[in-house]
């Protein structure tokens, strides 16, 4: 398919482009400098799932607090999930935590050029690596996000629908891979995508590509990419416990290492299984934390969507009566916690309750 479009005079239209319209990122290097690979590897594993916009903030407070790869390694995990808050999917805190330690480990603080090497770190997959390796180090790929499908797909006029169009792109991508400026190459199909080739109304007459476009010239580029068929999301249900001392603590548990929400800190819960709680079913309160007699059923419910589910949480509350065992925190003391956004739901449902701490 390449061979019908001049691929030399789309790589110069491309990269004219970008020197002129590349958008200021905080993580971006400036004309005449080289990359930082620690700020390229760091904005990538946040913008995974996550715009621009929302990153900028957390991007600066990271490199602020860990100005260097060697001082996240020696942050806490804790600490890395308190300044994530608000970004989601922790598992990619997570990982990234892990492999900076791997780094220091067995890199002495620095991040591999080579893109099979980077794969194998953790929390790094063949998208990161391929940016990692092309941005910071301007080895010769094209790593293919969601811009760059769009632009691919309205360049070659692709009716692949999503997703198994990315694998048509990336075939593609290889054949169009630079001999120079391999980075710059690929943040400017980056910038396209997101400010000229936007998914609705695209600007087709100031696009660079426009002369190169089957998309543009079939009259079809604004309907392109074709959209997967939306399957429907399963729900789920679960009961989420709020229990006070006599201290007025709350208490909390960290949930299991692996799984949704590891190793993150937020209110005990049942199970999330695919039907409702019976609120009177003894299995219930077999996953109630111990030491609570009466348990008050809180009105309304607690919605929150995954990736892959819808979840309803509903809520009870009670007192325990049993010495202090666990992990408690004084109220004023919940905001240290890194709670993922589900949890921050639960707790600001039981504020606005009338059964809301403090208790009388």
């Amino acid at each position: 398919m390449s061979k019908s479009i001049n691929i030399n005079l789309l790589e110069e239209n491309l990269l004219t482009w970008y020197d002129r319209n590349q958008r200021a990122l905080p993580w971006r290097a400036v004309p005449g400098y080289s990359p930082n690979p620690y700020h390229v590897w760091l904005s990538e594993i946040m913008l995974q799932q996550t715009t621009v916009a929302t990153v900028k903030d957390y991007f600066s407070r990271f490199v602020t607090r860990w100005p260097v790869i060697e001082d996240l390694a020696k942050a806490t995990l804790d600490e890395v999930f308190h300044n994530w808050q608000g970004l989601g999917y922790y598992s990619r805190a997570r990982n990234l935590h892990k492999c900076a330690q791997t780094l220091v480990r067995d890199y002495k603080g620095l991040l591999p050029h080579e893109a099979p090497v980077l794969q194998a770190l953790p929390g790094i997959g063949p998208y990161t690596a391929a940016a990692i390796a092309a941005i910071a180090y301007d080895q010769p790929m094209v790593p293919v996000d969601g811009n760059v499908v769009r632009v691919f797909s309205r360049l070659f006029a692709l009716e692949t629908p999503l997703p198994a169009l990315k694998n048509e792109v990336q075939i593609l991508a290889k054949e169009m891979v630079p001999s120079h400026r391999s980075g710059d190459f690929a943040q400017g199909l980056m910038d396209l995508g997101a400010t000229v080739c936007r998914p609705r109304n695209p600007l087709c007459e100031i696009c660079p590509l426009q002369k190169e476009c089957k998309g543009h010239h079939k009259g079809v580029a604004a309907q392109l990419p074709r959209p997967a068929v939306k399957s429907i999301k399963p729900r789920r249900y679960g009961i989420a416990f709020w229990v006070e001392n006599d201290e007025g603590e709350i208490l909390l548990e960290k949930r299991p290492d692996k799984g949704l929400l590891a190793g993150l800190i937020g209110l005990p819960t049942t199970i999330w299984q695919d039907t409702p709680w019976n609120l009177e079913s003894d299995a219930l309160f077999v996953s109630a934390p111990k030491g609570v007699d009466t348990w008050a059923h809180l009105p309304g419910m607690v919605r929150h969507t995954f990736t892959h589910f819808h979840l309803e949480l509903r809520i009870a509350k009670g007192h325990s009566n049993i010495p202090k065992k666990g992990l408690w925190s004084s109220f004023d003391n919940l905001k240290s916690h890194a709670f993922p956004t589900v949890m921050k739901k639960v707790i600001r449902a039981v504020m606005e309750t009338s059964l809301s701490y403090p208790p009388k």
